[in-house]
């Protein structure tokens, strides 16, 4: 009930702009968003990297309508993807599809603007050496984030990755397809409301799937991205890689910005790959919202961390 009611708050259009303009919801955003502008995601880079941590950028948006905005989003991430090849920055940038334009006009002209800035985007990764993940929204979008990501991952190899939520019943068949292309899985747990013929509706069988999946990308030889704070799950892959001989290498723990630091910097003092997902931008509240709508014990959980370091 509290997953479907953060979801529904999500989309509530008036709620998000008297949150957006709010002290206390510039609070929040001040401690779980790095800020409004490039500058200040930049420099919560260099503060997270001098940690030993790595870094995804995410310029927060989604659901564009206009050409124009498509654009405009897609210059925000060049810019960064400038700034990551100057300043030498051990970080990539993560990047959603509606928000270049995959739902804009008809007959497929969405989605071809979407492959164009992503494919773009993924060129100039590239020759910044680093690498783009395309997130992964709702189950309308999921067939094609994927043929997308193949495409891309076809013309710059490695350059080009994607993200998997435990939740779904098809994730585990889609997690073999992008294995054997060598396309890098970022697994979550998933954060949208899905109906029960798509979606496992209890926590217990996702968290089941997540750990089942999780072994199969560790072992697999594609560098994958372990993305939780759940410690059970941590401490499970910390003995099943050390049980099967994984190196530390094959992987990486990641996790929000502003959740759990100290755990990040006790992971990062055992030798393992931890990398921070960094959203920066004035449109923080529906991200915000999913990450309760991701598990609604987090509402304590953020609660509790809001003070602490």
């Amino acid at each position: 009930m509290l997953r479907s009611l953060f979801i529904s708050l999500s989309a509530n259009k008036a709620l998000r702009g008297f949150s957006e303009r709010a002290p206390m919801g510039r609070r929040v955003s001040k401690r779980f968003v790095a800020g409004m502008s490039v500058d200040e995601a930049i420099a919560a880079t260099e503060e997270l990297n001098a940690a030993g941590i790595e870094v995804s950028l995410d310029s927060l948006g989604e659901s564009v309508s206009q050409v124009s905005q498509a654009e405009e989003s897609a210059a925000v991430y060049h810019r960064i993807l400038d700034e990551i090849a100057t300043r030498k920055l051990r970080a990539n940038v993560s990047v959603k599809l509606t928000q270049m334009g995959m739902d804009i006009g008809g007959h497929g002209a969405g989605p071809a603007l979407a492959e164009r800035i992503v494919g773009e985007m993924v060129e100039h990764a590239a020759q910044a050496d680093t690498f783009v993940r395309i997130d992964m929204e709702g189950t309308p979008y999921t067939e094609a984030t994927l043929q997308m990501t193949e495409r891309l991952n076809a013309r710059w190899p490695g350059r080009v990755g994607t993200v998997l939520q435990a939740y779904l019943f098809r994730t585990e068949k889609d997690a073999e397809r992008l294995l054997r292309q060598g396309i890098r899985i970022r697994l979550c747990k998933g954060a949208y409301k899905e109906p029960a013929d798509l979606a496992f509706p209890n926590k217990a069988d996702v968290d089941a799937n997540y750990v089942k999946l999780m072994e199969r990308m560790a072992a697999s030889g594609v560098f994958c991205g372990i993305a939780t704070h759940d410690e059970t799950i941590i401490q499970t892959m910390r003995q099943f890689a050390a049980a099967h001989g994984i190196d530390k290498k094959a992987f990486e723990f990641q996790m929000l910005y502003g959740i759990r630091r100290d755990l990040q910097r006790k992971l990062v003092a055992e030798g393992f790959g931890v990398r921070v997902y960094v959203p920066f931008g004035t449109e923080w509240y529906p991200y915000f919202m999913r990450r309760l709508a991701e598990r609604p014990a987090n509402v304590l959980f953020l609660a509790k961390n809001f003070f602490k370091s």
